[in-house]
């Protein structure tokens, strides 16, 4: 007997976060703007002031703004319904956008690295009072695009790569607010170079977060935190069940994971029960709610000897210890 069932724990995606898509974007779109009007007044400032500091935050605010920008463009995708050959819809194009967030980080910081290292050699003059004023102006603008960004659903990445931009640009303002700081008190020009140096730490670690994570995603590895070997036994070790085989356990998009699974069941045994069970238990202890499971019973030939059942597997066979 043989038994598939794709289970999806309530309409569309089976998960609620307590915030809407809607709302997402209300939360993004307001942040975009409040982004953009303090960018454009702190690249004159730079500017004026000759400072790589200010100049790379707000290259940095420009990543940001258009990250936000791609982020939205992605949430709109993402809401299509599944058509054609798209059977999952689009909902990948929020982790492309994700992705796109980390390698811009790591390019932009790559940038900031020569221009922070070339002006450490030869440093320029620096107007401390003009960046520590437009630095601190920028905590306070970065302030209100974190708390409104992490109102939204951040267990989306796409919208965790948003705020993942937008946190570390605080931190480069507060980092060069200092730097402004020490150029007031000490005259030490390559303060501002240094602390360019510190935002781009913080970018490369942003970045590879991303990319990590999209990265796994794309390539359609367990979720973090799911063990596939851990889970293949606790299905193997539930009543009736022989063994479990081909299981793959992979996410769709962000907080969607989704397995599939042949399992094979004991002879006389309620095959359509088993399932349920198994469905129970990936769902209430593992959060999985898309799922596949061709169930058959075990010939008696399998009982007998050591032989896989498939002839192509994928993976371990797992059986009750």
């Amino acid at each position: 007997m043989t038994g598939a069932h794709d289970h999806d724990g309530g309409g569309g995606h089976g998960h609620t976060h307590g915030v809407s898509a809607d709302s997402d974007k209300r939360l993004l779109t307001a942040a975009l703007a409040l982004i953009l009007a303090f960018m454009a007044g702190e690249i004159v400032v730079g500017v004026l002031a000759r400072s790589i500091a200010l100049i790379s935050d707000a290259a940095h605010m420009l990543t940001d703004a258009a990250s936000i920008a791609l982020a939205l463009v992605a949430m709109r995708l993402a809401a299509r319904p599944p058509r054609g050959g798209y059977t999952y819809g689009l909902t990948r194009a929020e982790i492309l956008s994700a992705q796109a967030n980390g390698i811009t980080l790591l390019v932009l910081s790559a940038w900031l690295t020569y221009e922070a290292v070339r002006r450490l050699i030869h440093p320029p003059e620096v107007t401390g009072g003009m960046v520590l004023g437009t630095a601190l102006a920028g905590v306070v603008v970065n302030l209100g695009a974190s708390w409104l960004i992490g109102r939204a659903n951040r267990d989306s990445l796409n919208v965790e790569g948003v705020f993942q931009h937008i946190v570390t640009d605080l931190y480069a303002f507060i980092a060069t607010a200092v730097a402004g700081l020490v150029v007031i008190l000490t005259g030490f020009g390559r303060a501002d170079a240094i602390a360019s140096l510190i935002v781009v730490a913080l970018m490369v670690r942003a970045g590879a977060g991303l990319v990590r994570d999209s990265g796994r995603i794309f390539l359609e590895a367990a979720p973090a935190g799911l063990s596939p070997e851990r889970i293949g036994q606790a299905l193997a070790g539930r009543p009736h069940v022989v063994e479990v085989h081909d299981l793959h356990i992979w996410q769709i998009t962000s907080g969607m994971p989704a397995a599939s699974a042949h399992v094979l069941v004991a002879l006389g045994e309620d095959c359509h029960a088993v399932r349920h069970d198994l469905e129970h238990v990936l769902e209430q202890d593992y959060q999985i709610h898309h799922t596949t499971l061709q169930v058959d019973h075990a010939s008696e030939q399998l009982l007998t000897i050591e032989r896989r059942h498939c002839d192509d597997p994928h993976g371990p066979a797992h059986r009750r210890n």
